[in-house]
């Protein structure tokens, strides 16, 4: 079967850049699809995206689609006949189902039969209606109308070329008919532009100033930044997605450095970073030392005669922008950071909750309990929890949002508070986000906590749980912020009284019943996830969850060794034992003596076992108070052969009562001991 290349490219107005990316994969994908449900047989498929253009190159596509036999099979013979042997509404239905008549249905056998070939179309005359699916399905949140026109696209459309081998696909599309004649660039190559052919499409565009290839755009923008960046001895910061948007902005791409005033760099750089990169979709460049540069790096779309003439106008449009940033930052200065905190009084966190003052000075307090559990500065903990909102009501942060917690860091430091306290407001926010970066200071890891502490009871308190994807104040990254700092940076804080301490902080402004037990649950079946990312087994989480740390540093330490437990060659059978044990103990009606006599024992492993537990009590005890566990679980596996031994050889509802009463006892001394660590009958 002959095959052929097979190209589509449909031309518009200037595509929206953020969705340029996504939008020619799933033309792709539509293109790709449509081909394999007609059953048409194809080679590599190209996606390419340019400003004003998406296309798709199908390389070694069949020119005929196969011939295909359909076989159908209908109602019994019995339902499709009455008894004077007239076809019922099912018979009438079938044949109709099949598009022929009655006659032509097969009845030999004990059901209606359909059976024929359907021959295969030239692909010519199918790649109209693929292309056209695939441009429908498109992920646009808002088509628009042009003209007069019914049709709706992303953009309007100015051009169509589909050609298949070297012959043009007739059709029409979103209102353009197909030809061969693209377009090149909008200044350098105006004029229409043949395409000879699928295979050549990319260098027919290359002469007329267009590189429709979107990953070679992103590359050449990606290196000759790096280069120029290296001729101007610093380092350029390229974000993959301004990156993507830049790429998506130009058809032919000419880098070019440009500066800006060396005043403007005593203002906090984040500011003029996000301003050169959000606004201007720049790339700034930073020294050796990850210093701001006052040079910066535009990405044109035009190979100029005069490149001085758009580096001169790139910089007159950036300087009011850093102008603005430089205003907003002396203005701030000219009173201390605290002061702004009065601002916050009239500004609203939560309508139940109060003002975002309220919750400074809640989180302020929240987080003087917290150091002075995990052995942090207390002072300077309820200082930066007081100063941690103060930046909010700042004329830097209202024009520069992505600044909040950086310009409070700036102003911090400008009024003389301790480095700590500083970079605290900033590390309150962190981690931003999965894996993100946490705090570097205690001080920073303490406020973070008590401020997402703060959040969930509050949010909690008033009945605003999260539900399925519903998430409005991100309290499920709360709580996994939480248990991060915790564990990674090691702070051993006991969240049942830390949450308890939260929720007296709020007064009556939450429902308290039952509120502690509802955030400690959120907050720990968070670690599930967590676990489950990390390879951990679901039951060991549960064998923990069951004995209810307090402390999630203490929790983890607990997973972690009954992680290590489980590749003991003894765990098994203790897990199974313990499980055994648990049910047992279930169902003993009766109050279990305090201790174990050994006047009740009968049977020598009776005394075996009761002798390895007191000899594992002196041994485990003084590991689990250190929280050795892991070594605790070593310790206890060598209980694996008394206890083999015990059920081998003991009925442990014996008839006597006293004696039954002692060996359940002695069991609750076995799983007790085994309960200073976790739950391991969960894992049985």
């Amino acid at each position: 079967m002959s095959a052929l290349d097979f190209l589509v490219e449909l031309g518009t107005e200037e595509l929206p850049p953020k969705a340029l990316d996504k939008l020619s994969a799933a033309f792709r994908a539509g293109i790709e699809k449509g081909l394999k449900d007609a059953g048409l047989a194809h080679g590599r498929v190209q996606a390419f995206a340019a400003p004003r253009r998406l296309a798709v190159l199908v390389e070694q596509l069949a020119a005929q689609q196969p011939d295909r036999s359909v076989n159908l099979d209908g109602p019994p013979i019995q339902a499709a006949f009455d008894a004077e042997g007239e076809p019922t509404q099912a018979a009438l239905g079938f044949a109709r189902k099949c598009g022929v008549d009655l006659a032509e249905i097969d009845r030999s056998g004990a059901k209606l039969k359909f059976s024929r070939t359907i021959e295969g179309q030239p692909a010519a005359t199918l790649l109209p209606g693929i292309v056209e699916d695939s441009l429908n399905d498109l992920p646009i949140p808002k088509r628009m109308r042009w003209a007069a026109r019914k049709e709706e696209f992303v953009r309007p459309t100015q051009w169509l070329v589909m050609l298949f081998g070297d012959q043009v696909v007739e059709c029409e599309i979103l209102a353009q008919r197909a030809g061969r004649e693209s377009r090149g660039h909008r200044f350098h190559n105006p004029a229409p532009v043949r395409i000879s052919r699928p295979s050549s499409y990319l260098e027919d565009l290359r002469s007329a100033h267009v590189i429709a290839d979107f990953a070679e755009r992103r590359e050449l923008i990606a290196k000759r930044v790096e280069q120029l960046a290296a001729e101007q001895n610093g380092t350029a910061i390229v974000p993959p997605a301004l990156l993507d948007e830049v790429t998506a902005l130009v058809e032919w791409p000419v880098p070019l450095v440009c500066s800006f005033e060396e005043r403007f760099l005593e203002v906090p750089q984040e500011a003029l970073i996000t301003t050169m990169q959000d606004n201007q979709k720049y790339f700034c460049l930073l020294d050796s030392n990850g210093k701001l540069l006052p040079r910066f790096i535009t990405v044109a779309n035009i190979e100029s005669k005069d490149p001085a003439q758009i580096i001169a106008g790139n910089e007159k449009v950036v300087r009011p922008r850093l102008t603005d940033a430089e205003f907003f930052f002396k203005q701030d200065k000219k009173q201390s950071l605290e002061s702004f905190n009065e601002r916050l009084r009239n500004v609203v966190f939560q309508a139940q909750l109060g003002s975002v003052y309220d919750k400074a000075v809640r989180v302020s307090r929240l987080a003087a309990f917290i150091a002075e559990s995990t052995g942090g500065d207390v002072r300077r903990s309820a200082r930066a929890g007081l100063l941690s909102k103060c930046d909010l009501a700042t004329e830097m942060v209202g024009e520069f949002p992505e600044m909040q917690g950086v310009a409070g860091y700036y102003y911090a430091l400008n009024d003389g508070e301790p480095e700590d306290v500083a970079l605290a407001l900033n590390e309150q926010y962190m981690p931003r986000g999965a894996g993100a970066e946490l705090p570097s200071t205690q001080t920073g890891a303490i406020v973070a906590v008590a401020d997402k502490l703060d959040t969930l009871v509050g949010i909690f308190g008033i009945g605003m749980l999260p539900t399925g994807s519903k998430d409005p104040y991100a309290l499920r990254r709360a709580a996994l912020g939480i248990l991060r700092i915790l564990i990674e940076k090691q702070l051993d804080l006991d969240l049942v009284k830390a949450v308890n301490f939260a929720i007296d902080q709020f007064g009556g402004q939450v429902k308290a019943g039952g509120l502690s037990d509802q955030v400690l649950g959120f907050v720990f079946e968070r670690l599930r996830a967590r676990y489950e990312d990390e390879g951990v087994e679901v039951a060991t989480y549960f064998s923990v969850r069951a004995v209810s740390p307090a402390s999630a540093l203490d929790f983890d330490q607990r997973v972690q060794a009954v992680q290590a437990f489980r590749k003991l060659p003894e765990a098994q059978a203790l897990a199974a034992a313990n499980k055994r044990v648990s049910n047992l103990l279930s169902k003993f009606e009766a109050k279990l003596p305090e201790t174990v006599e050994p006047r009740w024992f009968d049977n020598a492993t009776e005394f075996s076992l009761y002798s390895a537990l007191q000899q594992a009590e002196q041994a485990v005890q003084p590991l689990a108070e250190a929280r050795q566990y892991r070594e605790a679980l070593e310790r206890l596996a060598h209980l694996r052969a008394p206890v083999d031994a015990f059920f081998e050889a003991v009925l442990v509802n014996a008839e006597d009562p006293s004696v039954r009463a002692n060996r359940y006892a002695l069991l609750a001394r076995l799983r007790g001991l085994f309960l200073g660590v976790a739950d391991i009958s969960a894992l049985g």
